[in-house]
């Protein structure tokens, strides 16, 4: 077994640009798994200051001065930042209130509804519906318990969002501006032959940027057309139902199965089995399917080439790590992971196994 084990990693590690690789990948998610939280301020400038770069190179290739153009972009972030804070995140929780207070209302429906269940249905007796119900008002109230706790401690949490929006501008600032520099230091710290990292990012930096920039875009799009369908139909919680809906595009094949119970509930607790709940599902179909056939091919043509099994094992796996974020970046993550394994090296008898395999 220890020949086998040694035999593997002669050939795999062989290399020492390998050797850098995989001790480069350690400490990176090692710092991300266990200094996220702390650092989670610089991890995501650095992630912005990457997004606007592409935009900022282009304006100074064409001789714009690169200090402006970055107070500019700057200047637009902050003005996003407070947008988000003080008109979007207000109107959420406002929905967010509207429908707790109202749960009770709409609980009591269901319990109505529930209760003819076995007059209609010989086969469901009354001691199962009681046992439904008592166990649906037990989880409203541990909900209700859950949200009381969570507005308590998010007291400090409130605190921690105003620095971090107050730390990221700066950070990008001087991220973008100062990208010469930083680089310069810290490739200083990199070793001279690093041709095989180099291969990696390259595969990367085509890929993840125009991933990323396109699922901001989808989310907004998909988002904001939704909010407009909805507030026309006239649903209650247009912004709240239409946030989700946009937000559900981070998890593909699963998101959009998902968001769909909550919007179908509501549209039914308001309408009932009504013209007006027919249109919303035939304008929410069709939202989905433009979002699936039309938007989605547009924004991510060619950028990612994975297969569908591969996506939802990466978002498994990266959201049971990083929460949200791992769910967010699981595609990108997904695509260094194959990216690593096919810059990997490779001896000339694992190439003619694989060979022997494909064929």
């Amino acid at each position: 077994m220890s020949n086998i084990f040694t035999q593997w990693f002669q050939r795999r590690f062989s290399d020492p640009q390998a050797v850098f690789l995989a001790i480069f990948l350690l400490v990176g998610f090692s710092v991300v798994i266990y200094m996220g939280q702390m650092l989670a301020p610089v991890i995501a400038s650095i992630i912005i200051a990457y997004l606007l770069e592409a935009s900022v190179a282009r304006l100074e290739n064409k001789g714009v001065p690169r200090l402006a153009v970055v107070i500019v972009f700057v200047m637009l972030l902050v003005a996003f930042l407070i947008f988000l804070l003080f008109g979007l995140l207000p109107l959420l929780s406002e929905q967010i209130t509207q429908l707790i207070k109202e749960l009770p209302n709409i609980l009591s429906r269901w319990e109505a509804a529930l209760m003819q269940m076995p007059v209609e249905y010989a086969y469901i007796t009354e001691g199962q519906i009681d046992e439904l119900i008592s166990t649906i008002r037990e989880e409203v109230a541990n909900l209700g318990q859950r949200i009381v706790s969570v507005s308590l401690a998010s007291i400090p949490g409130i605190i921690t969002m105003f620095v971090f929006f107050i730390l990221i501008p700066v950070l990008v600032f001087f991220m973008l501006k100062d990208k010469l520099k930083i680089l310069s230091w810290f490739s200083g710290y990199l070793p001279r032959n690093r041709s095989l990292l180099m291969q990696v990012w390259e595969e990367m930096d085509a890929q993840i940027g125009n991933y990323v920039r396109g699922k901001i875009w989808e989310i907004l799009i998909v988002g904001v057309v939704t909010y407009i369908g909805f507030a026309l139909l006239g649903i209650k919680y247009a912004m709240l139902l239409s946030a989700l809906v946009g937000l559900s595009v981070l998890i593909p094949y699963i998101g959009a199965a998902v968001v769909t119970i909550p919007v179908v509930l509501i549209a039914y607790f308001q309408w009932g089995w009504s013209s007006e709940f027919f249109y919303l599902l035939i304008f929410y179909g069709i939202t989905q399917a433009l979002d699936g056939y039309v938007l989605v091919p547009l924004l991510f043509s060619e950028v990612v080439n994975l297969h569908p099994v591969a996506i939802v094992v990466a978002i498994l796996a990266f959201g049971g790590l990083w929460g949200f974020w791992g769910v967010f970046f699981a595609i990108p993550l997904a695509t260094l992971v194959s990216a690593v394994m096919r810059a990997w090296p490779r001896t000339d008898s694992d190439i003619e196994s694989e060979g022997q395999v494909a064929e």
